[in-house]
């Protein structure tokens, strides 16, 4: 079998757990900038799914340029209300017409955005508290046409690079499963006054982690400043009880750091609709989370917003995801690493499944084959690029997250 023209490194630096300091991010639910990636990856999903029924294909189309405008509201100790809406603008490319026959673009695109918004953010009236602006168009001939080409896979519709990682840190690990804790179904059962709009900032020290969370609580379910601090204390404390259970030598926790008593309302982190964005904060496409969950900025990262790019021929959504899911599979397989890195480089029409480079850097434990290791990560690759096919259509079934 005839592999990649692929360049395996093994190198002598350390892993990112062996750094002084760590410093990683994570945006959650109802972040205006999560909000934006998972709204648009969810109408791309929507537009693949009806160009397969229609047509039996994916046709051209990258949602991937939306923007949350904030809106204004008024909050009151025990209720609110909303002065003026949030605007979702959504933008840029996608197919209309093909072969004759109309797809009701915008349609789709504000049913797949309401959708999301009542699975997800309950509070949102979706019919009076945000605006929605389809401003997408059709694509250019140039790109359009790699749809029709021949062959059996696509070629690549730009020159990008996109990097994935594996395994995740414990800091990394941590600040991804307190953002999910925060949010799941069983905490807001236990606290309904918590907000979706949760972020987690963990920062490791040698042994050390600090965690800075913010998460604002309902005023419609908070009576006076008396009764905020009770409930923060009692959400610090669940935290705390969580946080109990990691690696680390000692974990020190501030929520709502900007808070002030004896300001009132205006000296805490309040909410109506559970997002900032209903009157402090805009939110853009690609300013999210990295398609593995968190922004950590001890690890090389890509440029590209992978949410909302078409599934079958943008790198930067395929790439991207693929790389990590790479080198995971590399970690696991190779056996001895302390981490493992794949860069994928495509070159624009050239075939999706034969990337311009690739690099795979392995950083070894003791016992760590290289000549082995080397001949392994090929045949490996080669796996995931034969597969290509199938892991586009996962992707345009939305079975991969990418915030």
């Amino acid at each position: 079998m005839k592999t990649r023209d692929i360049t395996v490194e093994v190198s002598k630096d350390a892993p990112v757990a062996c750094n002084a300091v760590e410093i990683v991010e994570r945006k959650g639910t109802g972040h205006p900038d999560y909000i934006c990636d998972a709204v648009a990856d969810r109408i791309s999903v929507e537009l693949s799914r009806e160009y397969i029924r229609r047509f039996g294909r994916v046709l051209h189309h990258n949602i991937d340029k939306g923007l949350l405008v904030a809106g204004a509201v008024s909050k009151r100790w025990g209720g609110g209300r909303v002065i003026s809406p949030m605007e979702l603008i959504i933008g840029d490319r996608a197919t209309f017409k093909y072969n004759g026959l109309k797809v009701p673009v915008a349609d789709i695109a504000v049913t797949a955005a309401k959708g999301w918004f009542k699975e997800n953010l309950p509070r949102v009236n979706v019919e009076k508290d945000i605006n929605f602006n389809v401003a997408l168009a059709p694509g250019s001939t140039e790109l359009s046409g790699i749809f029709a080409r021949k062959g059996k896979t696509l070629g690549a519709n730009d020159t990008s690079a996109a990097v994935g990682y594996a395994p995740f840190t414990a800091t990394e690990k941590t600040v991804f499963e307190t953002e999910r804790f925060l949010n799941s179904p069983a905490f807001k059962l236990r606290f309904p006054e918590t907000g979706e709009d949760v972020k987690v900032m963990g920062v490791r020290r040698g042994s050390e982690l600090d965690v800075t969370i913010a998460c604002p609580l309902n005023c419609r379910l908070v009576k006076d400043e008396q009764d905020y601090f009770r409930r923060k204390k009692m959400v610090h404390a669940a935290l705390t009880d969580f946080l109990s259970d990691t690696p680390f030598k000692r974990v020190s926790l501030g929520i709502n750091t900007l808070d002030k008593k004896g300001v009132g309302i205006n000296g805490v982190y309040m909410t109506m609709l559970g997002t900032s964005a209903e009157d402090a904060d805009s939110g853009e496409v690609g300013r999210g989370n990295r398609v593995n969950g968190v922004i950590s900025l001890n690890r090389p990262m890509g440029t590209e917003a992978a949410a909302g790019k078409n599934p079958v021929s943008h790198v930067g959504k395929i790439y991207t995801v693929l790389a990590h899911r790479m080198a995971a599979e590399l970690f696991i397989r190779l056996g001895n690493a302390a981490e493992v890195y794949v860069w994928l480089l495509s070159r624009v029409g050239a075939p999706i499944d034969k990337p311009h480079r690739i690099y795979v850097k392995i950083i070894p434990l003791k016992g760590f084959n290289s000549v082995t290791a080397k001949k392994s990560a090929a045949v490996i690759i080669d796996e995931f690029m034969q597969g290509i096919n199938a892991f586009t259509a996962e992707l345009a079934r939305g079975e991969y997250p990418v915030c």
